[in-house]
């Protein structure tokens, strides 16, 4: 069981921090006491799998004795848990802007008048857990979105790039714009099976109507410059954090060209190992 503790300054991110890892399908809990982590990290080893991952938050609140942290994680390591710490930490000048942004009270600030001092105490005493984690993070002017991306690259694994899933979907634009498209792309400019008479009536899931589609060069030069496009988008994109992308290609009625197009493209995302789902909104609608 992989399990990262995440410590550091208050005001430097590490609910963000848990949230990412949520995200990457860590099991999170925040502020557990000290005295409860081996007993916790028991009980996920007793259910055979179910917690292969998990993450704990801990703060100053909860480190009364930095020594008996380092003798717990050294518990912990012993029973079989594959134990990181990560240390979240961020300027001075951008904690104390942080807290007085939210209003909030720092935890070693009790009269609420001596910030700057709290925030440099804090920093002394979790010195020695910034010196012994295995990785830091500051985040004075971290936008979320490279917080994610530097927190895929620590703990994103083979299994988590796998679990980005695809969504193409054919439409017609007679019908109306899917709203939940994150990419769309009109194949309009094919010509049109449904003037042809033996095709008007068949669908873009038949072999029939596929050959017609496909037997003109500009089909194929688009479809191959969609893979090209989608070949350098879609790590990008897993980079990023996401988990679920949807692609939609329309033509006029959503009968014909589309659903032949999308019918190439999952084939061709799924040999590439993406779990994919097809959708045909319109194929049916007159």
């Amino acid at each position: 069981m992989d399990i990262v503790i995440v410590s550091g300054i208050s005001g430097a991110g590490k609910s963000r921090v848990a949230a990412a890892l949520e995200d990457l399908g860590f099991y999170c809990v925040d502020n557990m006491p000290l005295s409860m982590m081996p007993k916790f990290a028991e009980l996920c080893l007793a259910t055979q799998g179910r917690y292969e991952r998990v993450a704990l938050v801990t703060d100053i609140r909860a480190l009364e004795n930095i020594e008996e942290l380092f003798k717990t994680f050294d518990e912990m390591r012993e029973m079989g848990c594959a134990l990181k710490m990560l240390y979240v930490e961020a300027e001075p000048d951008t904690i104390i802007r942080r807290y007085k942004e939210t209003r909030r009270r720092h935890p070693l600030d009790e009269s609420g008048s001596k910030l700057s001092d709290a925030v440099s105490k804090e920093m002394a005493m979790l010195a020695p857990i910034r010196e012994k984690a295995d990785e830091v993070i500051d985040t004075t002017g971290l936008t979320l979105s490279k917080l994610q991306r530097k927190l895929n690259k620590l703990f994103m694994e083979e299994d988590d790039q796998k679990a980005f899933n695809i969504t193409v979907k054919s439409f017609g634009f007679k019908h109306g714009l899917p709203v939940e498209a994150d990419i769309l792309f009109d194949v309009r400019f094919m010509p049109n099976p449904f003037y042809i008479d033996d095709l008007k009536r068949k669908t873009g899931l038949e072999d029939i109507v596929k050959d017609y589609v496909f037997g003109f060069e500009q089909s194929n030069k688009f479809l191959n410059k969609l893979y090209d496009m989608l070949d350098f988008l879609i790590p990008y994109f897993i980079e990023e954090g996401r988990r679920h992308f949807v692609i939609c290609i329309g033509c006029t009625g959503g009968r014909h060209r589309s659903p032949a197009m999308v019918e190439a493209l999952t084939e061709y995302l799924e040999e590439q190992g993406y779990p994919v789902d097809c959708i045909h909104r319109d194929i049916e609608k007159e």
